[in-house]
Order: C-alpha cells, then sequence, then structure tokens
C-alpha cells in the first residue's frame, strides 16, 4: 500500500535527502510516543481502582487521591503530546527550507525547457506533503507500534477480550486497504482534471485582454468546464467510495465497542473478572482500535500525500543541481558558437542545424531571417537559457550554459522579444532585485538606456510599483526599463531580440544612441531585428534561414548581397 511504502526506495534527491534527515526527529517523537501511550494506561487503571477499591471502601481521599495523580499523569501526558507535534512541526520547516529552494529552482528549469510539469502546483504539492507529514494523521502512525501492547493487556485480562478486539482491528484494516484501492484511481483521475484546470485558467487569465477582445470566453468556457466536470464527476465518486467505507468503518468500530462490553459483562457475571474491568476493557479497546480510526480519517490527506510526493520526485529527478564553478573574471566578449545545433523539447527536426560564426570583444553583430528560420532560439543559445544538442557556444572561452548563473548574469545583458517584468518597483527591475546594486547603478543603467526621464515623469519615479507582468507600463515603456535592466553593470556581453519592436520614435532614437554606448564601451552587442535600420552599428551580419547560417560577414557586404533580389528582400523583411 502506498501510504505506508512511498519511503522505501526513495530517489536519489534533495527531497530524499531532506526525508533521511528526517530520521533523528522521527526518533525522538517515537520515543515521546512511547512515554504518553504509556501513561495513558492512567486511565483504565484508575477506573479499575474506582470499581474495585473506592466504591468498597467508601474512601473518598482515596478518589481524590487518585483523581490528583490521573489528573497529574494526564497533564505530563498532553505536554509530551504538544512536544512531540513541536519536533514534528520543526522538522517540516527544516525539510522545507532544505527543499524549497531546490524546487523554485527547478521548477524555474522546467519553465524554462518548456516543460508543462513547470507550475507553481509543484510549490503546493511540497504544502501539502509537508504538512501532512508532520501533521496530526501522521502523528497516527507513532502510536500503531502500540496496538499490539494494548492488545496484549486485553489478553491478560482475558484471551475472549483480546481475540474480539484482535478480529475487530483485522477488519478495520482490511476494510482501510478496501477504502483506498477503491478511491485511489478516482482520486488520481480527479487530481489531475484539477491540476489541468487550474493550468488553463492560469493561461487564460494571463491572456485575458486577447480572450476579451476576440470573444474567446465561451469557447475557452467549455474547454476549462470539460475539465473541471471531471474533477467534479471523480472527485464525487471518489468521496462516495470514501464516505461508504468511513461509515462502514464507523459503525464496525461501535459494535466492536457494544460487543466488548457485553463481553465484560458477561464475564462478570460468570465472575471470571472484576466489575472494575468493565470500562478498563472498553478503555483499552478504543485505544488499541483509535489508530486505525484516525488513519482511516485521515485517509484522503495521506493519498494526496503520496500523490504530492510523487509528483515532486517527477519535477526533482529532471533538476540536475547546479554544478560548483569556480568564479570566472569578466569576460572581454570573444564570442564563439561551435557547429551547434538545437532542436527544443519534443520538436522532430532541428531548429538550428550546424551554427558557427564568431565576435571579436566590441563587435556589434546584426542577426536577421524570415519568421521561423530561428533568431529567438539563437539569442537563447547565446546567453545560455537553453542547451545546445550538440557544439558550444563560448564566451571567452567558457561555455556559457555551465557557468554559473548568477556570476554569469552580471557581464550579460539580455532584452527578450517579450519582455516581463516582476511585481516591484521599477528600480526592483532595472537592479534585477539584487540588493548589492545601488542607486547610482540604477540611474546610470537608465541614463544610458535612454529611459532616465521618463521614469522621472511617473508618479513615484523610480520607486513606482509596475504591477504585476508590469501591468500599468505600456509594451514600449516595458520595453526600454528591459533596456535599462539589460544594461546594469555596463556588461560585456549584451543581446538583443527585436529591440524597438513596440517602441515608438522616440524610443528608437533612444535605443539606437544606447547601442552606441554600448559599442564605445567595448561591449560585444547581438541585435536581432527584421529592421535593417536598426543596424547601422553593426560590424557584422548574420542570415539565418531555416535554421541555417546563410549569410554572415561585414555588414555592408551582406546587406548589399541582401538588397540585390527584391524578392529576397522581402523575405527578409517580413519579420521574424
Amino acid at each position: 500500500m502506498k501510504i505506508f511504502t512511498f519511503l522505501r526506495d526513495l530517489p536519489d534527491n534533495v527531497l530524499s535527502h531532506a526525508l533521511k534527515e528526517g530520521k533523528n526527529p522521527f526518533l525522538v517523537a517515537a520515543t515521546f510516543s512511547f512515554f504518553s501511550n504509556v501513561l495513558y494506561l492512567a486511565l483504565p487503571l484508575y477506573t479499575f481502582q474506582i470499581y474495585g477499591r473506592v466504591l468498597a471502601s467508601q474512601s473518598q481521599a482515596t478518589l481524590w487521591g487518585l483523581t490528583l495523580v490521573t489528573l497529574f499523569v494526564f497533564a505530563v501526558s498532553s505536554a509530551i503530546d504538544d512536544f512531540r507535534a513541536r519536533i514534528l512541526i520543526n522538522y517540516g520547516m527544516v525539510l522545507d527550507q532544505r527543499v524549497s529552494g531546490r524546487l523554485f529552482w527547478g521548477l524555474f528549469e522546467a519553465a524554462v525547457r518548456g516543460e508543462p510539469s513547470a507550475r507553481s502546483q509543484a510549490l503546493r504539492d511540497l504544502d501539502t506533503f509537508r504538512q501532512t507529514l508532520t501533521g496530526i494523521g501522521a502523528a497516527a502512525f507513532f502510536d500503531v507500534p502500540w496496538i499490539p501492547v494494548f492488545l496484549g493487556v486485553l489478553f491478560i485480562i482475558d484471551p475472549l477480550v483480546g481475540f474480539v478486539t484482535t478480529g475487530g482491528a483485522i477488519v478495520l484494516l482490511i476494510l482501510a486497504l478496501m477504502q483506498e484501492r477503491a478511491t485511489r484511481p478516482p482520486m488520481r483521475e480527479a487530481t489531475d482534471a484539477a491540476l489541468k484546470s487550474y493550468a488553463f485558467t492560469e493561461a487564460a487569465l494571463r491572456n485575458g485582454e486577447v480572450v476579451r477582445a476576440m470573444g474567446m470566453l465561451p469557447t475557452l468556457g467549455r474547454a476549462w468546464a470539460g475539465h473541471r466536470a471531471v474533477t467534479i464527476e471523480r472527485g464525487a465518486v471518489a468521496a462516495e467510495q470514501s464516505n461508504m467505507y468511513t461509515d462502514i468503518i464507523k459503525s464496525v468500530r461501535m459494535g466492536i465497542q457494544v460487543l466488548i462490553i457485553a463481553i465484560g459483562a458477561y464475564l462478570i457475571l460468570k465472575g471470571e473478572i472484576h466489575s472494575g474491568m468493565l470500562f478498563a476493557n472498553m478503555i483499552l479497546a478504543s485505544r488499541a482500535l483509535q489508530p486505525i480510526e484516525k488513519i482511516v480519517g485521515a485517509w484522503e490527506p495521506l493519498n494526496n500525500m503520496v500523490r504530492a510526493h510523487e509528483r515532486l520526485n517527477q519535477l526533482l529527478s529532471r533538476a540536475e543541481p547546479p554544478a560548483a564553478a569556480t568564479s570566472l573574471p569578466r569576460p572581454t566578449g570573444k564570442l564563439s558558437v561551435e557547429a551547434v545545433n538545437f532542436a527544443p523539447m519534443g520538436a522532430n527536426k532541428l531548429v538550428l542545424g550546424n551554427i558557427n560564426f564568431g565576435l571579436e570583444p566590441g563587435e556589434v553583430l546584426g542577426v536577421i531571417g524570415p519568421s521561423g528560420a530561428g533568431k529567438s532560439t539563437l539569442a537563447r543559445l547565446l546567453v545560455g537559457i537553453w542547451k545546445p544538442i550538440n557544439g558550444a557556444v563560448r564566451l571567452d572561452g567558457a561555455d556559457v550554459f555551465t557557468w554559473e548563473r548568477a556570476d554569469f548574469g552580471r557581464h550579460v545583458g539580455y532584452l527578450p522579444q517579450d519582455t516581463e517584468l516582476f511585481a516591484g518597483t521599477i528600480r526592483d527591475n532595472i537592479a534585477r532585485f539584487r540588493e548589492d546594486v545601488t542607486d547610482e547603478e540604477v540611474v546610470r543603467a537608465a541614463q544610458l538606456a535612454g529611459v532616465h526621464e521618463l521614469i522621472l515623469r511617473m508618479g513615484k519615479g523610480y520607486d513606482t510599483e509596475v504591477g504585476e507582468g508590469g501591468v500599468i507600463l505600456s509594451a514600449g515603456q516595458r520595453q526600454r526599463v528591459g533596456l535599462a535592466r539589460a544594461m546594469l553593470g555596463d556588461p560585456a556581453f549584451i543581446v538583443l531580440d527585436e529591440p524597438n519592436a513596440s517602441l515608438d520614435s522616440e524610443g528608437e532614437d533612444a535605443l539606437m544612441r544606447a547601442i552606441d554606448v554600448m559599442k564605445a564601451n567595448k561591449a560585444t552587442v547581438v541585435i536581432i531585428s527584421h529592421k535593417p535600420g536598426i543596424f547601422r552599428a553593426a560590424d557584422k551580419m548574420l542570415v539565418l534561414r531555416d535554421g541555417r547560417v546563410e549569410l554572415f560577414g561585414p555588414r555592408d557586404q551582406v546587406m548589399s548581397r541582401l538588397m540585390k533580389p527584391a524578392g529576397e528582400v522581402r523575405a527578409v523583411e517580413g519579420g521574424r
């Protein structure tokens, strides 16, 4: 059964290591459970003494003495249970600290690779797993080893009571297994459909303007409703099965309690046990069966925990930890693209094939080509977002994909075609949310990008909140702020993908001045665009067509060859 075996044969990842680190906290929690269960024996002893001694002797002193001692024992037991819960909660915090950072990193890497599993659900899975692993339901497992102890005490009192309780425990366990077997498939289907509906909703909300403008809401709503219907229908089936077995288990447990009382009364009538053992039997039997009932009550959370564990392992299995890398000096900007082949995940043919070219430090390269030629793919390879299938992209001889990312980012600027900003201030976004960046560096980057005056005209200047995704800014303003972000720290290598796609004439003038500044600072710059006018500062040109290099060389030579056949010019200017 998966709930009992999910910790067996753990894969080698950070989550498994964190679980193995929990060995000592769980041992301590188990020790506390030992004392808690031993102290629980005070209750049946108390009832036996009340019926066997106090009522017979009519001694009030004995009554109050036994009562005070028993209350003290229960207070100690309660404190022990509280300590056990605190240990598990603290371990949950440590587990989260160990895993959440790597999970966030793996989630990001999966998103960059375009994997469909890359969504924030993984972080909710970690919360589900952590809370259940250290919560009340999982704590019931600490009491499971004590079932034989309480059953043994019942056998000592009378074998018949022990056999009835043991038989009841076996029946409850069989019913629990049947419940898990009946509810697992529909719950899995309901969860998978729910995740699809959540992802579908997030995508629709991200593209809310397009959805509204083109009247796509009804059709998208029907697609969403399909996933939602599966979630509700399969969830209802699982709930019906779970409720049915829960009700049966409850009835069986109550029936066992009645039988225990009846058998106890029968044995008293026969004179085989003392009358004080009647309630002691009932208490001990109840305690023996309590862990099973708790586990059954927490069955759905425990199943969710197992499924969350499976999804986390799937994500972490593909999240290779970053290798330790020696910090490299600031590059001069010498770029070498060596026999690069690339195809994205799931593609059946190469998007880029046998790409070879090089740039000297301080050179500006213009990249042009028709739509689908692979220009933006090349940009992502140049800055190490994606890894080539074959070949390598090297900056000053070092592979850009294996370069330690934080160190690499300090020397590189990148402006993607679709500029995204993060919720925060304009200053935060230009500073790349780095705490070591000074105000002077932020303002300098904005000035170099020609966006300083535009920022000052905003309500709070650099402290203006841009909202989620930069929603309060226009596309052109986001692109200009993104350019300032790319120019932070005077990077040695800068890649600009369609940097003028959303700019007006003022923005284009500022962009051209910024490119001139980059060139004057001896930065190596790669500009991708379908507007030849932006290449006035370029030293070299690269023409891509069908994922291959068609032309590469000095700008004037390449442009002259492109301008000769009118048909090719139109094709080249057709855009990305």
